[in-house]
């Protein structure tokens, strides 16, 4: 069996979701070849820079701006078959690459690209199963395509949401994002904070600016290591050289132990040795701290899905907020403070066990790719 998983660079989450899926795959099953391709670069430069560059414009210059547009196109509008028609106009030229690589089964996990692969199966320029992978923990209408055979999300609770949308209750399966095994992996705590350079007995909090870069991370890092209870910190910037600037200077004058990270391979090392994880709230960076097991306090969530994402990790408990224009550094302290709030939270991240998640994806694969082969033969 041949699989291609469909993604564009809109945000790391969609890549980082295929890679998981595709990691799995080759790990696991000799007989499956599986091909992870960014289908808006294999259609071409200018619209994967419209596309990803106007996205990344939009969260973060007017955030507002696409709070707004995210809400209405997320009803059944003129505005929301604009976005499926701009879609599936560039479908025809998503279908070379598709031949070339002649699947047996697609995986998306990118909307616009599920879009594009229902309008060439109901055109009849495909005949193979299509599963949509959402990442975030709200469905939004962009994601529903009509000639999709399988839709795996987050949580049980955007089924009946997606069933209002029009998807029917067999095709929804909510087995969870899939995120590479790593960040199940049981791991030696104080073994990793002694490799890292601190100190075991210390209560340690993980803050990460997101791949989009967040300044407003900085005022949340003054605020919380000014409060007298005693904790150390990892702060990890990404590729983001402006913050990792200011971060420099910030922690040589912090009252509190700061180890301070650029980019880094070790995400979930850092995870599994930390106690609390301060973030934006990106779907697949939700997904590996509740694969570690890590409480989050989340930040700067941006109108939306993130809001979305924030909004479920709330309801069950398994994070709190930090607003804006609030004291975080009292909500850090009460929670630390809390010891048996905390236990809670990690044991409620503990429950939403998705590490079956990759697995399940590929035997649901291999079911849809039986039924097509044989409807084939009748």
């Amino acid at each position: 069996m041949k699989i291609l998983i469909l993604s564009a660079a809109t945000g790391g989450g969609h890549l980082r979701a295929s890679r998981a899926i595709s990691d799995y795959i080759r790990q696991n099953d000799p007989d499956c070849s599986v091909e992870v391709v960014d289908a808006m670069k294999s259609i071409g430069s200018l619209l994967d820079k419209t596309v990803c560059e106007g996205y990344h414009a939009l969260a973060t210059k007017t955030p507002k701006l696409f709070g707004k547009l995210y809400r209405a196109t997320n009803k059944k509008s003129p505005l929301s078959d604009l976005l499926n028609g701009f879609s599936s106009s560039f479908s025809r030229l998503l279908l070379p690459t598709i031949e070339q690589c002649d699947p047996d089964a697609i995986i998306s996990t990118h909307p616009f690209v599920s879009e594009m692969v229902s309008h060439l199966k109901e055109t009849g320029y495909l005949d193979v199963p299509l599963v949509t992978l959402m990442t975030d923990y709200g469905p939004h209408r962009a994601w529903i395509a009509p000639f999709a055979d399988a839709y795996v999300v987050s949580n049980a609770d955007m089924i009946p949401e997606m069933e209002e949308m029009g998807v029917s209750r067999e095709k929804i399966y909510p087995f969870g994002i899939p995120v590479e095994d790593v960040f199940f992996t049981k791991a030696d705590k104080p073994a990793l904070l002694k490799k890292f350079g601190l100190d075991p007995a210390m209560p340690t909090i993980l803050i990460m600016a997101g791949s989009f870069g967040v300044t407003n991370v900085l005022k949340i890092y003054r605020q919380i290591t000014r409060t007298d209870i005693p904790f150390q910190a990892v702060v990890i910037t990404g590729r983001n050289e402006k913050l990792y600037a200011a971060f420099a200077d910030e922690v040589e004058t912090s009252p509190k132990k700061t180890k301070l990270v650029f980019f880094t391979d070790e995400v979930e090392n850092y995870m599994h040795a930390s106690d609390l994880l301060i973030t934006k709230p990106g779907g697949l960076t939700v997904s590996e701290a509740l694969a570690c097991n890590i409480p989050l306090a989340v930040f700067d969530a941006i109108p939306g899905q993130e809001e979305d994402n924030a909004d479920f990790l709330l309801n069950y408990n398994m994070a709190v907020k930090l607003e804006q224009g609030t004291d975080c550094g009292a909500v850090i302290r009460s929670l630390l403070e809390d010891s048996r709030r905390l236990d809670t939270m990690r044991s409620n991240c503990a429950e939403f066990d998705k590490s079956h998640s990759a697995e399940n994806v590929l035997a649901l694969t291999r079911e849809l790719c039986a039924q097509y082969a044989k409807h084939r033969e009748e």
